[in-house]
């Protein structure tokens, strides 16, 4: 053979090769690619991953971020905490099976019952949406299976947000089954790790606690299959080497967009660095992929801060007024609901004098509660006509439209509560269509208030839970408000529709989501508040849907403060619905002020004030439209935490740093309490010259800050102020203009 065929015969046989490997390669990973750094950066932050010497991508960095990229993959080798036997503790989407002696992010029987997966570097890109928000896509592969995972990274860069997520592809021939499916696997390094999470109960939202997490995993997660209120909610804050302040130290703010089951694991690995895997939960909930089927995680939200609390949850508020809650950057609606004035007890001529007073109050809406509907079982307390969405001819024989057209003919529009998921079993819903109902075939009934969950699995029950809303506004197109209510959780987990029930929680959630998305197809700016029987569904998974929430049914207002504060770090001020009720002790002032912290309601019997509370309260309603636009789009800045002292104090400043306004509350009432000292401002240009003056006083009062005094933003910020709060003043609302 001559040279020249010899070459010829080599070529044909490497393009046949290179052919036959590009054919393997679409199936199998079977050439892995070692020491690709994916550096995915914000404005301040980074989190890096690199691929190891066989291609399985680890997470390098996560932190603040460096000019030069080829210098993060220097960053491990300056830590010496011993030996990873795995090789992969810091993975990027840890695999179960295979090389893994941690927890796991994803966990896979395959068509053959192998249960390992071993996942491999294939590709990744970066494109850019936008001048603020870009997308990575890190594509992963078994070396062995056909099986893909591509690991997706959101960066809001202005905000230092991430949103997280994956999406994982059968390309097999047979189904597989997923029994564990995370959105995110972070990897954190620090000395110290410090877990603030949240737990309660219902009228007893957001209570914290802090603990240092020590070696082993830390499990937060719910299996109420709805609202998650009752233990805790999916999110969450972690300080790295000391607990942060408001101010200073390292911080991850964490929350997983999903309004059913979820869990988070913060497993503290034999290295003493953190791991933290959040998704779905996976309890009951293996999930079939049948051949070239593919299923989305929800995402997993965070941010990153090195100057403390504050500034990570002002991150967070920036990027859900902008990206997020509907219309973040718009107005809200003032209200007055008549649930606590009435409860089931009214008539349509009651009503109609309520909507009068509505009027007389000044706010802009009149929102009817609970007890508007049913007629053979005729909903006059909590045990009957739910789902029976027909208005009962004894309470309003003149149906909505008339309670509309008398809002109108007072200058206010209407809003109207539903809760269309539930069900009682007493109800016309029940008797026609018992197998729209979630409970086990051959077990007895277990109710949660009196009411069951309508299987929004099935099509036919989301088309029924969307006509609810629908058909109102059909009928009566001026309709302004929904507030959503979901009261009940999932007892007897069954659906009659589906057929592998272990789909069950995940195919709820995403059937509430269809029915979501087709009323926003609808009615893209109708305002909806999410209920939940308090704060049951506080979610960004949900409130992409709705313009604000219900953050607790306990209104007394002492404990709204505190409420109030938790929330507040996760979510901004606009999406806070804050209602002054007749709950709690404390003065009609204190009330109000606690509830302008947010979009104020008013749920009081307004002809029972006397003269005094009602003139205070029509003034405070035109102090609040003042100051609303503050407190709506303003950075908040935690001032004085009611957990550390006798008094809360925090204040919004607007984008231009003109104007702030500063809320100020006593919490404890024994003798001496109150503010001592002056209180330090944030969020004010050092430069500029302000006015303080106190506002939103009680008729016939006065303060040492009645007059407007002058300070520097210097001295407000270094020196502060005293906004007099004892136990004769116990609360105290500053507002801080600009001197032109």
């Amino acid at each position: 053979m001559t040279r020249l065929n010899l070459r010829k015969n080599q070529q044909c046989y490497f393009f046949s090769l290179l052919f036959f490997t590009g054919v393997m390669i679409s199936a199998f990973p079977v050439f892995s690619q070692a020491n690709v750094i994916i550096p995915i950066e914000s404005k301040n932050n980074a989190i890096v991953l690199k691929t190891d010497a066989d291609g399985r991508p680890g997470i390098i960095y996560f932190g603040k971020k460096i000019s030069n990229v080829s210098e993060y993959q220097l960053i491990p080798k300056s830590f010496r905490r011993g030996d990873d036997y795995s090789g992969i503790l810091n993975s990027a989407y840890t695999p179960a099976g295979s090389r893994n002696l941690v927890e796991p992010a994803i966990q896979i029987a395959h068509t053959d019952g192998n249960l390992s997966l071993d996942l491999v570097y294939v590709v990744h890109s970066t494109e850019k949406t936008d001048d603020n928000v870009s997308i990575t896509k890190v594509i992963l592969k078994d070396s062995k299976y056909a099986v893909e995972v591509t690991l997706y990274y959101k960066v809001y860069a202005n905000e230092d947000v991430i949103e997280q997520w994956s999406e994982i592809k059968n390309k097999e021939t047979g189904n597989i089954r997923m029994q564990k499916y995370a959105s995110a696997n972070l990897y954190l390094t620090a000395e110290n790790y410090y877990l603030r999470h949240f737990h309660g109960d219902w009228a007893k939202e957001m209570i914290p606690e802090e603990t240092r997490l020590t070696s082993g995993i830390k499990v937060l997660d719910s299996k109420l299959g709805t609202r998650a209120n009752l233990y805790q909610p999916p999110t969450f804050m972690v300080s790295l080497d000391k607990t942060a302040s408001e101010n200073e130290g390292k911080v991850l703010l964490g929350s997983l967009e999903w309004s059913g089951n979820f869990k988070i694991d913060l497993e503290v690995d034999p290295l003493n660095n953190l791991r933290v895997i959040a998704g779905i939960n996976p309890f009951a909930s293996e999930y079939t992929l049948k051949p070239s089927e593919s299923f989305v995680t929800p995402a997993f939200l965070y941010t990153y801060s090195e100057n403390g609390k504050g500034e990570a949850s002002r991150n967070l508020h920036n990027w859900a007024r902008k990206y997020r809650i509907l219309d973040g950057n718009g107005s809200r609606l003032t209200l007055l609901n008549n649930w606590e004035a009435t409860y089931f007890d009214f008539t349509e001529a009651k009503l109609a004098e309520l909507i009068k007073d509505t009027k007389k109050l000044g706010v802009d809406m009149f929102l009817l509660d609970d007890g508007w509907f049913g007629n053979k079982y005729p909903r006059n307390n909590d045990r009957a006509g739910l789902g029976d969405w027909q208005e009962n001819v004894k309470k309003l024989p003149s149906g909505i439209g008339y309670l509309v057209k008398e809002a109108k003919n007072n200058e206010v529009k209407f809003g109207i509560w539903v809760e269309p998921e539930m069900v009682s079993p007493k109800s016309e819903l029940y008797e026609k269509h018992p197998d729209w109902v979630i409970k086990q075939p051959g077990r007895s009934e277990h109710l949660y208030r009196n009411q069951l969950v309508l299987d929004l699995s099935n099509p036919e029950v989301q088309n029924f839970v969307y006509g609810v809303l629908d058909n109102i506004l059909v009928k009566n197109p001026e309709v302004a408000f929904f507030k959503w209510d979901c009261n009940a959780v999932i007892y007897n987990a069954y659906s009659g529709y589906l057929q592998n029930q272990s789909h069950f929680y995940v195919e709820y959630v995403k059937g509430l989501y269809k029915v979501l998305e087709k009323l926003r197809a609808k009615y893209p700016k109708l305002p909806m508040m999410l209920c939940s029987g308090g704060g049951g569904r506080v979610d960004y998974g949900a409130l992409k849907y709705f313009s604000e929430f219900w953050l607790s049914d306990n209104t007394d207002p002492l404990e709204r403060v505190f409420i109030q504060w938790e929330y507040s770090y996760f979510y901004p001020a606009i999406a806070h619905c804050n209602h002054v009720t007749d709950w709690g002790k404390q003065p009609i002032k204190f009330r109000t002020d606690v509830a302008m912290m947010g979009k104020l309601g008013f749920d009081i019997v307004v002809s029972h004030l006397n003269e005094k509370d009602l003139k205070f309260c029509q003034e405070a309603v035109v102090t609040y439209k003042s100051i609303s636009d503050v407190v709506w789009h303003g950075d908040m800045f935690r001032l004085a935490d009611p957990r550390e002292n006798d008094f809360a104090s925090l204040m919004y400043v607007n984008e231009a740093k003109s104007r702030a306004v500063m809320f100020n509350y006593l919490v404890e009432s024994r003798y001496g309490d109150g503010t001592l000292s002056p209180i330090k401002l944030g969020g004010l240009d050092p430069k500029k010259k302000y006015q303080v003056k106190e506002i939103n006083l009680y008729p016939e009062s006065r303060s040492r800050w009645t007059n407007p005094q002058s300070f520097s933003g210097e001295y407000l910020m270094k020196i502060g102020v005293n906004p007099d709060v004892n136990t004769r003043r116990t609360s105290v609302i500053l507002e801080i203009t600009e001197e032109k």
